[in-house]
């Protein structure tokens, strides 16, 4: 089961802030550019007019001018000719960039796990971001990322979180260029599944103990080691069939909120063997109220996998496990309603479809 997160406080943080002198607003750690255009009643779009911006990429400590505040006459070093606009994305596909080759996914759909792939000699110097993440309910919007690879051949992984239609833009840049790419999405076409569990499973959503046990989840989330996986992903339970697919909207109780389903659940016996998908380090592992048995692999990238409700837990916090390892049994602890294996596979903290990952080195 996956319960969404809460908005982050940088999303609300700003509302509390003020003006500093002169009409200028100086930005504060956990700001974003949707946060102080909410915060002040304009768009993200204004502000990167009025200040010049070429990016959706702030630092504590700039000043911005808000729309009403900006000087009639302009300080000298503001009177050189404006910078460059910044490209207008180019359509899904491979485009060119200082000599490196910038391929991408002619589409995708929400909750897809997707790779921007880079070759060429420089293609190791590069840096990514997805400033279509700037305003959605993501954790660390508009990341600065860093090419994995070698020899010229590099990935950089992304995500889309659920929910969102609207296009992917990345931005990839080399040295003083940049490119921006936009991939359309598309949603997942599921209607509402209403769970309606009764008193005795649905209280759990209550437990005192949730709050600490979705901190040590977000804590793992917030990894960024290095990538220690070189084969395929494989299966966690050697069961084909699912009980809930990815991406499911769905209430829990009649007349509750409607949310995301963010893994897939594998319907199998009490104690059938559950497996790591592929080699990496436990960083969580132990019984919690909402998630039962828990176990939670680092496996570098700022990817995570994450295997819910089990009856048994057989591996313990900074073990390191290869792929295939039996990393504990089926069960049915926690939010459960039966027997069944919930699979999560996260990338950077968002829930991608585990789907997409099976068989590959790399998603598609």
């Amino acid at each position: 089961m996956r319960f969404r997160h809460p908005k982050r406080p940088a999303l609300l943080l700003a509302a509390a802030l003020l003006l500093g002198a002169a009409g200028a607003y100086t930005v504060k750690p956990g700001d974003t550019l949707f946060s102080i255009a909410r915060a002040h009643g304009t768009t993200v779009e204004e502000l990167t007019r009025l200040n010049h911006l070429t990016g959706a990429t702030i630092e504590v400590g700039q000043t911005l001018w808000l729309p009403g505040e900006v000087p009639p006459t302009p300080a000298p070093a503001a009177q050189a000719s404006d910078p460059p606009a910044l490209p207008q994305p180019v359509p899904a596909g491979t485009s060119q960039i200082a000599g490196v080759t910038v391929t991408a996914p002619a589409r995708l759909r929400m909750g897809d796990a997707f790779v921007l792939r880079l070759s060429g000699p420089r293609a190791g110097q590069a840096t990514v971001r997805f400033p279509s993440e700037v305003g959605e309910d993501v954790r660390l919007p508009n990341e600065k990322l860093t090419p994995i690879g070698a020899a010229g051949e590099y990935v950089v992984l992304g995500r889309v979180v659920l929910g969102k239609t609207t296009p992917v833009v990345y931005e990839v840049s080399v040295g003083g260029d940049l490119v921006r790419g936009s991939i359309p999405v598309a949603d997942l076409g599921q209607t509402v599944q209403h769970l309606n569990l009764p008193p005795s499973i649905s209280g759990k959503l209550e437990d005192p103990g949730r709050k600490a046990e979705d901190a040590a989840v977000e804590k793992a989330y917030a990894l960024r080691t290095p990538q220690v996986w070189t084969r395929p992903f494989q299966p966690a339970v050697n069961v084909k069939a699912q009980s809930s697919a990815f991406g499911q909207p769905r209430t829990y109780v009649a007349g509750g909120p409607v949310l995301y389903h963010y893994g897939t659940d594998y319907p199998a016996p009490v104690g059938t063997a559950v497996l790591a998908v592929n080699d990496g380090t436990v960083v969580l592992a132990g019984k919690y109220p909402v998630r039962g048995g828990l176990v939670v692999i680092d496996h570098g990238a700022g990817l995570t996998s994450l295997y819910f409700h089990q009856s048994k837990v057989l591996v313990k916090p900074g073990q390191k496990v290869t792929r295939g390892q039996k990393i504990g049994e089926v069960g049915t602890t926690g939010l459960s309603a039966g027997p069944h294996l919930h699979l999560e596979m996260r990338v950077r903290g968002e829930g991608t479809n585990p789907a997409g990952w099976m068989n590959r080195i790399w998603p598609r």
